[in-house]
C-alpha cells in the first residue's frame, strides 16, 4: 500500500511544540483516560465519576483538575457539587482514532501470528 502524501504542516514555534507535548502528556495517564471515558456517557459529578472509573475521590479530584487545567473537560457547580463534563469533543474523536489504530494493528499482529 503507497503512503499518503499530506501537505506539510506549518512551522511550529519551540512554545507551540512544548504546549503540545504538555497537552499528550495530560493524555498519558490511564486514570485520566479513564475518566474521560466515563465522561464520553454524559456529564457526571465526582461521585458518579468514581464509581465509574473505580478510582478514589482524591485521584478523581486530581485527575479531573489536570484535564480542567488542559481544557478537555469542563467543571460547574450546581449547588454543592461540581459537575464534570468533555469540554472539548475533539478529545472522543482523538481516543476513538487511537483505540482503532491500536486494534488494527493488534489484529494484523495476531494474523501474522497465525491466530485468528
Amino acid at each position: 500500500m503507497a503512503a499518503r502524501t499530506k501537505k506539510a504542516p506549518p512551522p511550529m514555534s519551540e512554545e507551540a511544540l512544548s504546549l503540545i507535548a504538555s497537552w499528550f502528556r495530560t493524555l498519558a495517564e490511564p486514570s485520566r483516560l479513564k475518566i474521560l471515558r466515563s465522561l464520553e456517557e454524559g456529564e457526571k459529578n465526582i461521585t458518579e465519576v468514581v464509581a465509574a472509573t473505580g478510582l478514589t475521590q482524591a485521584n478523581v479530584s486530581r485527575h479531573v483538575q489536570s484535564l480542567v487545567d488542559a481544557g478537555m473537560v469542563g467543571r460547574r457547580r450546581e449547588g454543592l457539587t461540581a459537575i464534570c463534563f468533555i469540554a472539548d469533543p475533539s478529545i472522543s474523536d482523538l481516543c476513538d482514532n487511537v483505540c482503532n489504530n491500536l486494534m488494527k494493528r493488534l489484529s494484523d499482529q495476531v494474523e501474522k501470528l497465525g491466530g485468528s
